[in-house]
């Protein structure tokens, strides 16, 4: 708790303490009122407003300005991640004792939500590596906690999670890397597809098979960089998401020693299930900063923009457009919200609000951003205007961290198994 208080006391914030002018958002929804509707610190403690303001303030400041370009030279924003670090977003959810700002799922939220105005590919990466932090943190012993949670949460050490493989993707209990025990090191074989950081990053928080088929077979085991048999396929060119490499991470008679597996042999797809749960509220939230960035660029273009003699803002039917995106806006934020809290309190629909609030909010938080396109005309196709940018970000948030179909299956599962 002590993080979260320097948090709110800005004591940790260098020229970022929460004394400063609120940002650009924050300036749009005092500019015009209409927007109070939208405003995401309604409901809020005031400790929780303090470091939303402060996520807020970094995102106009550190990540706005160089959106554009670090998603058209496909930059790795490395500095301005470790002056996030600094504010404790390297590891907001790990335990403080390792460096980490002990802060809550709903907290979490919170923040990235905010952070992702900014920049939603960046966010989204600190999103996967807060995730593999927490793995490690809450899987892994006090030895395995003191070696990789310091750096991950200063980010002088960057991380990145490897499920998916080319032959597995959905059904990913079915994967095939191999890790084969010989003395006190596991051999690993087999390679992994579309891993975000893949490639720039140091610590690897692999899932391989150790044992029978499905997941009971399935193991996890962190990975350093410069491990002998460890190397990386070309960076593939996406649509989004272009400000962090994306990479296959290949295996060749990788030695991993045995002290690098976290929990016990067969818990790693329990491990891997758990640390999703957490990255569909962050993949969600990071939906919900573009959603909320592109419904203010809608208004305001709407305020200025003039056909017919009048501004588009007379139009009853783009009036109507903006009130339901704004709707849907609030709907995703309080769905996303519920969700949270009930991954943070252990309840029993945790995992299935988890997979509603991915589903739902991926969806909708993509169709604002596409409509907030339209309304811009032409120019929403430009590069020039930022909007463009939040769809083609956001459009892989309905595919990563459990597609929006196997989404679906959980949520049936659920219902069908508890009827």
């Amino acid at each position: 708790m002590a993080a979260a208080m320097a948090l709110v006391r800005g004591v940790r914030f260098g020229s970022y303490s929460i004394g400063r002018s609120r940002s650009l958002i924050f300036n749009s929804l005092q500019r015009r009122g209409i927007a109070a509707c939208v405003d995401p610190s309604i409901g809020l403690t005031d400790e929780q407003k303090e470091f939303q303001k402060v996520a807020f303030d970094f995102a106009a400041n550190e990540m706005a300005p160089h959106m554009a370009e670090w998603d058209q030279k496909e930059i790795f924003p490395v500095e301005a991640m470790r002056k996030a670090a600094q504010l404790g977003f390297g590891g907001i959810y790990v335990n403080p004792d390792v460096g980490g700002s002990g802060l809550s799922r709903l907290d979490t939220s919170i923040i990235f939500e905010a952070l992702s105005t900014g920049c939603v590919s960046t966010t989204a990466y600190i999103s996967i590596h807060n995730m593999c932090a927490w793995m490690i943190d809450t899987f892994g012993n006090n030895e395995q906690r003191e070696k990789f949670c310091p750096d991950l949460c200063s980010m002088q050490k960057f991380a990145s999670y490897c499920l998916t493989e080319p032959g597995s993707g959905s059904d990913a209990a079915s994967l095939l890397t191999s890790a084969k025990l010989q003395g006190d090191h596991y051999i690993l074989n087999g390679s992994k597809a579309f891993i975000s950081g893949g490639g720039d990053t140091d610590v690897y928080v692999v899932m391989c098979r150790t044992g029978e088929k499905g997941p009971k077979g399935i193991s996890c085991v962190v990975v350093e960089k410069g491990t002998a048999g460890l190397s990386f396929g070309k960076k593939e060119k996406k649509v989004g998401w272009n400000s962090q490499p994306t990479r296959a991470v290949i295996f060749e008679d990788c030695a991993v020693p045995v002290t690098n597996r976290l929990g016990a042999e067969g818990e790693g797809f329990s491990i891997a299930m758990k640390g999703l749960n957490g990255g569909r509220i962050n993949i969600a939230s990071c939906s919900l900063g573009a959603a909320h960035a592109s419904v203010l660029l809608a208004r305001d273009h709407m305020c200025v923009r003039k056909q017919f003699g009048e501004t588009l803002s007379n139009s009853q039917f783009l009036q109507f457009k903006l009130a339901e995106m704004a709707t849907k806006l609030v709907a995703s934020r309080l769905l996303v919200r519920q969700a949270a809290v009930a991954l943070q309190e252990g309840r029993p629909d945790a995992v299935s609000l988890c997979s509603m609030a991915k589903l739902f909010v991926t969806d909708e938080c993509f169709a604002i951003c596409n409509q907030a396109l339209q309304i811009h005309g032409g120019y929403g196709y430009l590069k020039d205007y930022a909007v463009q940018q939040y769809v083609r970000d956001i459009r892989v948030h309905q595919i990563l961290e459990g597609t929006n179909e196997v989404m679906r299956m959980i949520i049936a599962r659920s219902l069908l198994t508890e009827s």
